[in-house]
């Protein structure tokens, strides 16, 4: 996508960016946007440990054993 970039298109994006945010703006921005990428990594190695083990007896519908599946019944009132 972007492997046709020359070194003149890139500092003209620079440029850019620099009279849109302002210098002290940029490495904050960075950042930031570091801090996000490290965060999603983490998320993404913590995920599967929560997802190990035997499913939990809360998911299990409770009710009669007629099947019923403990959902409540709506009543029409007319």
């Amino acid at each position: 996508m972007f492997g046709n970039l020359g070194f003149t298109e890139i500092a003209i994006l620079l440029l850019i960016l620099v009279l849109f945010f302002g210098a002290k703006r940029i490495p904050e921005i960075g950042a930031s946007i570091g801090k996000g990428i490290k965060e999603f990594k983490r998320g993404l190695k913590e995920e599967p440990q929560e997802r190990e083990g035997p499913p939990s007896d809360a998911s299990l519908p409770t009710g009669s054993a007629g099947g019923g599946g403990g959902a409540p019944k709506r009543l029409n009132h007319q």
